[in-house]
């Protein structure tokens, strides 16, 4: 017997006698795939002013939803699943827009909502991305602001790793995220990303992965 092909497959009926079909949108999902990669190629354009550093907005994505769920997990209170949800998804936007720096802001208006609106028109959840969208917008609840400290962490940690290596201007930005964070454990958790140094996790009190004859 003859395999099915795709079309045949789709029409095989149910037990109700109705034709089994795959949800509708299989192309829109595809191209919010695709979509979302653009993400891996969209730099983080603030290091073009800080001058060392770079990043793209899918790198910086991975970390906030990392940070997000590690501050859900300490603030014992929210819902870290809806964290990590709105940590991806909050720069999603970012692929149709680009990514606007502080300066960029000053002279560039970006209609973000059209964009997030736009993609939604083409998703079965779009309904859902603009609700997580708009809570981040508004920043009201406590998940959102935990999501804005987590996106500001993750900066602070970029810069701390770039005051690090020399660059002088980088506490200086440091200073303005700071004053950014809303919550007492991201402000908690920032003093200690200062006093630590970017390489004591791998390097402080490891001597022996350098001389492994030196290995207890």
């Amino acid at each position: 017997m003859k395999p099915l092909n795709a079309e045949a497959k789709r029409n095989i009926p149910a037990e109700d006698g109705s034709p089994v079909l795959p949800p509708p949108g299989y192309k829109n999902i595809v191209n919010f795939f695709f979509e979302l990669g653009m993400l891996k190629k969209t730099p983080r354009s603030g290091f073009q002013f800080l001058g060392s550093g770079k990043e793209s907005v899918a790198e910086h994505s991975f970390r906030v939803a990392l940070i997000g769920y590690t501050l859900a997990r300490m603030a014992g209170n929210v819902d870290p699943f809806r964290i990590v949800t709105l940590c991806l998804f909050h720069d999603v936007p970012e692929a149709r827009t680009g990514d606007m720096n502080y300066v960029n802001k000053r002279y560039v208006d970006v209609d973000e909502k059209k964009a997030i609106h736009h993609l939604a028109q083409t998703l079965p959840f779009g309904a859902d991305f603009e609700a997580l969208m708009e809570e981040y917008r508004k920043d009201e609840t406590e998940e959102a602001r935990l999501v804005h400290d987590a996106d500001q962490l993750d900066l602070i940690l970029e810069l701390k790793e770039q005051s690090d290596l020399g660059n002088a201007y980088a506490p200086k930005w440091i200073h303005f995220a700071q004053k950014r964070l809303r919550t007492d454990i991201a402000r908690e958790l920032a003093d200690e990303i200062l006093r630590t140094d970017s390489t004591a996790w791998w390097f402080e009190g490891h001597d022996h992965w350098w001389h492994p004859h030196e290995e207890a």
